[in-house]
């Protein structure tokens, strides 16, 4: 999502203050456990409302015009002319398992277009594109197409581009309306790797000769050396360096939770922690790097619930999490000033302020229908249930659906709202709530693996003989799955609810809460507060709260 300029240490810190933020991790189909290529996203920001966008397929009369608003604020920008026909879009996936996803670096302030001839937002850019295109590597010329003849207004993005057998991570910028269009480079993620972008351009040097696997706007590097940003040999030129100069925010709260993906997957990551730090002459963190085993689709879901866990950042062993229960969060704004030195809390990967995430699961073996799946979840990914909405779906389900409520409006029967509702009861008291949430998390996800193979199977061979069957089987299956979890979700928020009221938690005996021979409560148990809680305390009350028996 869109954040603030990065160039000051106080406009990003990764999603202080009002900007927002988003991590895409991405999986080459050589890396993965089943072939499959893949990537994640989660749409995070303070003021987004999680539900499943779904576009369905349309054709179109000539001269009919789309209409381009933009994505954060809803304005108007203008309209473009529709094209003959458009593919059906379920979330961030079409029809054809193209999956487009983004993080927004900012980069250098100056370069973003507010001139009224530019009107492609990143977000409308996105969704364009997934309507026009089958592949990546369309997509890629629809989106340098679209933002070269009608402008881009947003400020600079990184996009994650993948279909059943490329995976691309694209930088761009625009010109500062000095020029019309933007300047842009796009890499093709080798198929045995894993790449990752988290609010921060990740593109430094790139092969300028390999056309194949490398593509860039022809004055990605004139336009550099005209702004004064770049002056030496072309082949020396770092995108990033130049259009997203790094500082301790886009470091340490942006590229460290790409570290931390490429850490829980391949050894001697420690080796790029010197520059995770900001330390001068550091050795770069490499776009992409190849995984010591292959990964998974639950790989990837556990991935996206990161805080840092067992490394130098774990937000689970500093203070603000061992004296309250281990929460792994820390409220907003991030950066904060104690005797006038400024300090920032971390930024992990799984983060409260979630929209929607997803794990895009494209499989170059199957047809189209049945090999792209979305596995979908609102709020925050640490709590939340990836459901499996396949990429022909036409329904979308209702507790996911459009104008179910909105950020403003509680509704008991929107996943949104359900899921936030089990999420904040647990940021209260972490370390006693979250292996209640995470045993009905992981019964309801080891469902849905255990059940993809019988129901693909079955939805295969309907395709053979009645494609309109198999497609409506899928949107079944992926409907009542998602209504099927926010019901248990919504149990699960009344379960903890009732167990930790007040501070107390419930016995329970034979899986019911226990009661006595006359049918009343038992008392419950005084869990009280961690040691390190109590230390604190003492801490900063002195004497205050020390029991002293009365002299005789």
């Amino acid at each position: 999502m869109k954040t603030k300029h990065i160039l000051a240490v106080a406009a990003i810190v990764a999603g202080c203050g009002t900007s927002l933020a988003c991590t895409n991790l991405l999986v080459g189909k050589n890396a993965s456990a089943d072939g499959a290529a893949m990537i994640t996203y989660a749409a995070d920001a303070h003021t987004i409302y999680g539900d499943l966008q779904y576009l369905p397929a349309a054709d179109h009369a000539p001269g009919s015009m789309r209409s381009i608003d933009d994505w954060d604020t809803g304005l108007h920008h203008g309209e473009i002319p529709e094209v003959a026909h458009t593919y059906a879009v379920v979330g961030n996936m079409n029809e054809h398992q193209l999956t487009i996803a983004e993080s927004t670096y900012g980069g250098r302030h100056e370069l973003t277009d507010t001139t009224a001839g530019a009107i492609m937002d990143y977000g409308s850019l996105i969704y364009v594109t997934l309507q026009r295109a089958r592949t990546a590597r369309e997509a890629i010329q629809v989106m340098t197409d679209l933002v070269a003849r009608y402008g881009y207004n947003s400020e600079g993005e990184s996009f994650s581009i993948g279909d059943p057998n490329e995976i691309w991570v694209m930088d761009m910028i625009g010109k500062g309306g000095k020029e019309k269009g933007a300047v842009w480079v796009a890499v093709r993620i080798p198929d045995d790797c894993i790449a990752g972008h988290a609010n921060q351009s990740r593109i430094y040097r790139f092969p300028l000769k390999d056309k194949e696997n490398c593509i860039y706007s022809k004055d990605v590097i004139s336009f550099a050396r005209k702004m004064g940003y770049f002056n030496g040999k072309d082949a020396d030129f770092e995108f990033s360096t130049a259009y997203a100069p790094s500082d301790f925010g886009s470091l340490r709260g942006c590229d460290a939770r790409v570290w931390s993906y490429f850490n829980r997957f391949k050894s001697g990551m420690d080796a790029y922690l010197p520059f995770i730090r900001g330390k001068k002459g550091a050795e770069v963190m490499p776009l992409y790097v190849k995984p010591d085993r292959k990964i998974s689709v639950r790989d990837l879901q556990e991935m996206m619930r990161d805080h840092f866990e067992g490394t130098p950042f774990d937000m689970t062993k500093d203070p603000g999490a061992t004296n309250y229960w281990g929460v792994p969060y820390r409220w907003r704004p991030m950066e904060f000033k104690v005797d006038g030195e400024t300090y920032s809390m971390e930024r992990a990967i799984a983060t409260q302020q979630t929209g929607w995430v997803f794990v895009a699961q494209m499989r170059s073996w199957m047809p189209a229908p049945v090999g792209g799946v979305l596995w979908f979840g609102v709020d925050d990914a640490n709590t939340a249930v990836f459901v499996p909405m396949y990429c022909c779906m036409t329904e979308v389900p209702a507790s996911y659906a459009r104008g179910q409520a909105d950020l403003y409006t509680l509704n008991w029967d929107s996943a949104f709202w359900v899921n936030n509702w089990v999420a904040n009861q647990a940021y209260s008291r972490y370390s006693v709530m979250i292996d209640d949430i995470r045993r009905v998390q992981r019964s309801i996800e080891d469902g849905f693996a255990k059940h993809q193979p019988q129901v693909e199977a079955k939805a295969l061979d309907l395709l053979k003989r009645d494609p309109a069957q198999a497609v409506q089987l899928l949107t079944n299956y992926s409907v009542d799955a998602a209504q099927d979890a926010t019901a248990r979700y919504r149990r699960l928020g009344e379960y903890l609810f009732v167990k930790y009221m007040d501070g107390n938690v419930k016995k329970e005996k034979d899986g019911q809460f226990e009661r006595n021979e006359a049918g009343m409560p038992v008392q419950p148990s005084w869990p009280g507060y961690t040691p390190d809680y109590y230390k604190t305390v003492v801490q900063g009350s002195g004497d205050r709260l020390k029991v002293i028996e009365p002299e005789k």
